[in-house]
């Protein structure tokens, strides 16, 4: 499957669409004329059109009768906005993939009318480094091929797996929130390095790596995460001792307790 002769219009260019942008010319999935970028900010349109060479435009019909497939990346709350307001319709040979957040393809496919070929994605921030995780569902009337095609685009950041729309707010609380754990996490390192006598600096140098090590590691091994926990916890050792607090605090139920805090969140979010 080649995307080389598909127009893609990006409404909304923000850092999302940028990373997805940026991806899509970087693994040669789209060359640059092939790309529409749209914003009410006339100096980012100049700042992506210098930068990745891809046309703008301040027109969101214009820009959608132009593209085969039609990325939706505005925020959550400024989507009915967009839809109902910028006087585009889709046409039943277009695609239309949305980015936002807690938005339902059928809530998409009501307020744009007729019977568009939705899908909807979850990226996360890691894709502005090329390392997203994603995942793809489809709307009623999209196709196999329409799941591939965005499938092709999202792994242009990073990974992108399919589930069914009703594990979208599983998805969203698990990856989609889940760099803001990893966040607090390192933060939380950090500080304590700092409470044990490093300054800031190193602490947060050496939390950072640590993190990005551990990763890399899972990923690399494929070993399953408590394995690879097994192989560093030596009998009556430091790591023991640290891992025996956690557990006593119950870490284990706290993450528990916040993802199906976010995927409830998520569901209240969508209507759902």
């Amino acid at each position: 499957m080649t995307m080389n002769n598909k127009t893609i219009a990006f409404i909304g260019a923000g850092n999302m669409a940028e990373a997805l942008i940026r991806g899509l010319l970087a693994t040669k999935t789209v060359p640059s004329e092939k790309i529409i970028a749209t914003d009410v900010r006339a100096e980012r349109l100049q700042q992506l059109n210098q930068e990745y060479g891809v046309r703008t435009a301040s027109d969101n019909k214009a820009a959608v009768c132009q593209a085969d497939v039609v990325v939706l990346a505005v925020k959550p709350q400024q989507m009915s906005a967009v839809l109902k307001g910028s006087g585009f319709r889709v046409q039943g040979s277009q695609l239309v993939i949305s980015i936002a957040a807690g938005i339902s393809t059928e809530r998409i496919e009501r307020e744009l009318g007729g019977q568009p070929r939705v899908v909807r994605a979850m990226p996360n921030t890691p894709a502005l480094v090329g390392a997203g995780a994603a995942a793809v569902c489809a709307g009623k009337d999209a196709t196999e091929e329409d799941l591939a095609t965005a499938e092709m685009i999202l792994s242009a950041v990073g990974i992108c797996v399919r589930v069914e729309e009703s594990l979208m707010d599983a998805v969203t609380a698990l990856s989609g929130s889940g760099p803001a754990y990893v966040f607090l996490v390192t933060e939380a390192m950090t500080a304590a390095g700092v409470k044990a006598g490093l300054n800031e600096e190193l602490a947060r140098k050496l939390a950072v790596q640590t993190v990005r090590g551990t990763g890399q590691l899972l990923a690399t091994t494929g070993e399953k995460p408590e394995v690879l926990r097994q192989k560093v916890t030596s009998p009556g050792g430091t790591t023991a001792a640290a891992l025996k607090v956690m557990g006593e605090r119950k870490l284990m139920e706290i993450f528990g307790e916040a993802i199906e805090a976010a995927a409830r969140r998520s569901r209240e979010l969508s209507g759902s």
